[in-house]
């Protein structure tokens, strides 16, 4: 037994030394040249923000693993040795709060700072901002936690007389318990007996919750979207590939337009830094930010896909193979990610919004995977955590290209800011939180007796005022019926091809 907590504890180590340096490769390689050996505290934060939010998905597997620890044992003290989860839960989710409304945001705004002040000026504004969003968040977690921060929990009072001991033991379906009455005053109870515990939450606990419930908003929005979204616009990609190399001449003509379109935008990305310092920020400026945001985004699209179809070099023909290829992955991808997003749709459905359950489902999975190996079924239960995860940032993307009010930070390999850099760690970090949430209810069978179970499951779902959301299932129903409606509108509009809609577009 101890050698089996040892060795959990080895691979919980490598693990988050793993997941720390592929963090570290990710901002090598995704940082703009600009950002080149400088923002060296945001850069900081990056990585620690990614490596929470991949730690706090894999600790849930870990929680499983944790829980088998001590399932077989030969004696009561074996469960002492295993890893202090709950209160390994309660840092984690804790620190992951601290960066998303605190670290972050500071970040952020330093690094957005008018370059051309000093950086102690940089500094001094970036805590003024950070320092009155602490003000505002103290003061409504006081507030709700000493008006609301309690639990109540529905018992029921069971009481029963005493009777002698029979001759016989019989016990069926029929007699449950001793007596000549064949039934117990404790198992015929009226629902009158029930009563409601009320107790007060811890105060990290009732933090974790307040930012899972932010966290499951942005889930069952933006993962209701993205679990359509994610495997159909890989397989719609590549029913829009390229299909042949265009001609020399044509590639000149798009060349030519797509250049006038980026001196037009470099032109009105001028006026708006000009406008920017003259401390005229308003309303106006803002959407026409969001403006350009938005049509370079475009503009990078199309350059993008004018190299595809015109590849160059001494190396052209191979280029084009790699992109066929490329496209081909896309395809495989796709499909199996839409096998992947019609399971997850599937088990919500039957498993927690029909009640009661239809059937464990995956759950079982998880299960006679573990019967197989081990760690199979550990591993499967990951992946579709991570899977969902993916399905978030997915539909952030989808939605925050299509909504005005929303800043657009898109992923680029060796063009990300660190502005969106942030900005994504953030929302990653966010939901996070509720996708933890979520996978332990909807795997509440597989993942039981588990430290999340009693911290996602009991205690959540019991606190004053929250617990409505998840006894009716809001998010459940929020994101299936979103990923229902996106869906269809992908199946009827995803597959047809682009057209040009705006000025910074190809004119083929």
């Amino acid at each position: 037994m101890g050698d089996f907590n040892l060795a959990l504890v080895i691979v919980a180590i490598v693990v988050c030394v793993i997941v720390f340096l592929v963090n570290v490769y990710l901002l090598v390689n995704y940082q703009h040249p600009d950002d080149v050996n400088q923002a060296y505290f945001p850069k900081f934060v990056v990585v620690l923000g990614l490596s929470v939010s991949a730690i706090s998905i894999l600790m849930l597997p870990a929680d499983v693993a944790n829980r088998q620890a001590c399932r077989h044992a030969i004696y009561n003290g074996a469960c002492n040795l295993t890893l202090p989860m709950k209160d390994l839960w309660l840092a984690v989710y804790i620190l992951d709060a601290l960066l998303v409304f605190f670290v972050i945001p500071f970040a952020m705004f330093y690094y957005e700072g008018d370059q051309d002040k000093s950086v102690g000026k940089r500094i001094k504004s970036a805590l003024c901002w950070m320092v009155t969003t602490a003000i505002v968040c103290a003061l409504v977690l006081g507030i709700l936690y000493g008006i609301i921060g309690k639990v109540d929990f529905t018992v029921r009072h069971l009481s029963s007389s005493t009777s002698s001991f029979p001759s016989t033991w019989e016990f069926n379906s029929g007699q449950q318990c001793i007596g000549n009455t064949h039934q117990c005053s404790a198992y015929t109870s009226s629902p009158a007996s029930e009563k409601t515990w009320t107790m007060r939450t811890t105060f990290p606990e009732y933090v974790v919750a307040l930012a899972t419930i932010v966290g499951s908003v942005l889930f069952a929005i933006f993962g209701g979207v993205g679990i359509a979204c994610l495997p159909l616009g890989l397989i719609f990609s590549f029913i829009r590939r390229p299909k042949a190399v265009i001609t020399r001449s044509q590639y000149i003509k798009e060349a030519t337009e797509l250049g006038k379109k980026a001196k037009d935008l470099k032109k009105a990305a001028e006026s708006l830094h000009q406008e920017e310092k003259s401390a005229s920020k308003g309303r106006k400026f803002r959407k026409n930010v969001k403006s350009v945001e938005k049509e370079l985004l475009q503009l990078e699209e199309d350059v993008k896909l004018l190299e595809e179809m015109y590849p160059q070099g001494e190396k052209a023909e191979t280029t084009w193979a790699l992109t066929v290829l490329g496209y081909l992955a896309k395809l495989v991808l796709g499909v199996l990610g839409l096998i992947v997003s019609v399971a997850w749709v599937a088990h919500i459905i039957i498993y927690l919004l029909v009640d009661p359950p239809l059937s464990p489902f995956l759950n079982v999975v998880f299960i006679k995977l573990d019967d197989i190996w081990g760690l199979l079924g550990t591993a499967a239960f990951a992946f579709f955590c991570f899977y969902l995860l993916l399905a978030v940032i997915a539909g952030a993307m989808v939605v925050g290209l299509r909504l005005v009010f929303i800043t657009i930070h898109p992923m680029k390999w060796g063009a990300t800011l660190m502005n969106s850099f942030l900005f994504n760690v953030g929302l990653i970090l966010l939901s996070s939180m509720s996708v933890i949430q979520f996978c332990s209810t909807a795997f509440a069978y597989y993942a039981q007796a588990t430290a999340a179970q009693e911290i996602f499951g009991h205690t959540f779902e019991s606190l004053r005022g929250i617990k409505y959301l998840y006894k009716y299932n809001v998010f459940q129903i929020a994101f299936v019926a979103l990923a229902g409606l996106t869906f269809v509108y992908y199946a009827a509009f995803g597959w047809r091809r682009k057209k040009p809609s705006g000025r910074f577009q190809l004119s083929t």
